[in-house]
């Protein structure tokens, strides 16, 4: 492959990383939005199919996140072969550790926040809404 074919993979991939975020992490906001609201007082039917919602979109954006950095730095280590790198390909090479970020740091982040919500579901007493 040529040097403007991986950057073009490269782009794809980043892309990839960015969509597969967008939904989680709006999930996320939602629920904790919806707490706040009274979410955690809601018939237990209810939060349980809010706490699958978000494992369910978790596991996808995580599987979507790492295959999409696993496919990154595929196209890094071909950008490392070549002979004479462009000043952007030597960029995208100086980012290959923080795509490890996106494999490993923001699938834990999703956990932390999603067993914080699962307490608050489901282990919290509930708070009423607004302050009342």
């Amino acid at each position: 492959m040529t040097e403007s074919q991986l950057i073009t993979f490269w782009g794809k991939a980043r892309a990839h990383i960015i969509v597969s975020q967008a939904a989680p992490t709006f999930l996320l906001t939602a629920v904790v939005g919806f707490l706040a609201l009274g979410l955690a007082t809601a018939d237990p039917a209810v939060r349980i199919a809010a706490a699958g919602i978000l494992l369910a979109s978790g596991i996808f954006g995580a599987l979507a996140q790492i295959s999409a950095a696993n496919e990154g730095l595929a196209v890094i280590a071909d950008l490392r072969a070549l002979e004479a790198p462009s000043a952007l390909t030597r960029c995208i090479i100086a980012m290959a550790p923080w795509v490890n970020v996106v494999r490993y740091v923001t699938p834990a982040i999703f956990v932390i926040v999603y067993v914080a919500i699962l307490a608050s579901l489901f282990f919290s007493a509930p708070a009423m809404p607004f302050g009342r």
